[in-house]
């Protein structure tokens, strides 16, 4: 019996009108399928958010094709001329810096234009920075919740960190080296200095590094080493919804006996918070 298994080789010729996402390695320039090897080398163009890390690959494989940069800052401009040469019949690949264009990048607005344009969208698999340190973090990873990276507006961001505090499924954040004490102390507030955490650093290069058992350890371990490379947070869920539940329905109280006491908001919320090692903006998020 013939296996059902079908090799591509560098040979074939990508389809005429259609967007290619092609998955590239983040960290070990091994980590290319073969078949994205032979997407790069036949399109048409190849659209990517930065040239300059793109020709790595090209370069190490000896690939020669045209790159156009397509990122968030010129992706308004560069849409629509990609959607005209789809409509003339070329090929594209839309790839990113690292890993699986699309998430977290400009690629979401045009695979979403491409489709409503009547062309076909295939995907290229390929490392994903998200999945890889989920994995490898030994947290639940049937059911999970990806946040990216956080916003930085204080009402959004404080609304997202009240839910991945109350969240029973683990939860995916990506963060610069530059933010991420700032991340991790968020999270105690938000979660308490207990709840388990995973930190990856440098997924798949030589010096790739699973740090973390909780939020305490982490701040620790951070205090004294300075953050480098770029990170993905794995935080896990909240295994004690309905305790949490309960202590909120409980300070809720308590804030309302306070005020009616004769304290004003800010200070009722300010003692609540001192008294439960919480932040005051946690208690306002609460009420």
């Amino acid at each position: 019996m013939k296996s059902k298994t079908s090799l591509s080789h560098r040979s074939i010729e990508p389809e005429n009108g259609v967007l290619y996402l092609v998955g590239t390695p983040i960290g070990n320039l091994a980590d290319i399928s073969q078949r994205a090897l032979n997407i790069l080398e036949k399109v048409f163009l190849i659209a990517c958010e930065d040239t300059r890390q793109t020709k790595k690959i090209m370069n190490t494989y000896k690939i020669s094709n045209k790159l156009e940069s397509f990122n968030l800052h010129n992706s308004f401009n560069k849409i629509p001329k990609i959607i005209d040469s789809l409509n003339n019949g070329k090929s594209i690949a839309l790839v990113s810096d690292a890993g699986m264009p699309g998430i977290c990048d400009p690629g979401e607005e045009l695979v979403r234009r491409t489709i409503d344009a009547g062309h076909e969208v295939i995907c290229i698999p390929g490392p994903c920075a998200a999945i890889t340190a989920l994995v490898s973090s030994g947290m639940p990873s049937s059911k999970f919740i990806f946040e990216g990276f956080l916003p930085q507006k204080k009402i959004e961001r404080e609304k997202i960190l009240l839910e991945i505090s109350k969240c029973e499924k683990t939860t995916i954040i990506y963060e610069s080296p530059h933010k991420l004490k700032r991340l991790i102390k968020e999270l105690k507030e938000y979660c308490g200095g207990s709840r388990e955490i995973r930190v990856a650093r440098e997924l798949t290069k030589k010096f790739e590094e699973h740090i973390g058992q909780n939020i305490d350890e982490l701040i620790e371990f951070f205090n004294n080493n300075e953050p480098k490379g770029e990170f993905t947070i794995l935080v896990k869920g909240n295994l004690n919804k309905k305790n949490s539940t309960i202590d909120n329905l409980l300070l809720k109280e308590e804030l309302h006996e306070l005020v009616s006491l004769g304290l004003t908001l800010s200070s009722a919320s300010k003692y609540l918070a001192k008294k439960n090692n919480l932040s005051k903006s946690v208690i306002y998020n609460m009420v």
